[in-house]
């Protein structure tokens, strides 16, 4: 183990790298899907919403989320920069 500063044979060592690099590719693949999942429920929605308005609304809302009880200064922050950049 090496946490434990074992050593590990040449063959051991391949074979647990081979073993990451395996699961790594199935968890990237596995990615790869998802997203492909995701972008055709975008397409599937984009005769009843804008699909640059509903990836920006899920996009606040995650970073809202992210935020948590800064919330409130955040929308401090944005009122006043749209007063400012208002064009």
């Amino acid at each position: 183990n090496y946490l434990l500063g074992e050593t590990m044979s040449q063959n051991e060592l391949d074979s647990k790298l081979d073993e990451f690099i395996q699961r790594l590719r199935t968890i990237e693949g596995e990615i790869q899907l998802l997203n492909e999942d995701k972008k055709e429920l975008f397409d599937e929605y984009k005769d009843v919403f804008e699909p640059k308005v509903i990836r920006e609304a899920v996009r606040a809302v995650k970073v809202r989320m992210k935020l948590g009880d800064s919330v409130a200064q955040l929308d401090q922050i944005i009122d006043k920069l749209k007063d400012k950049l208002t064009v």
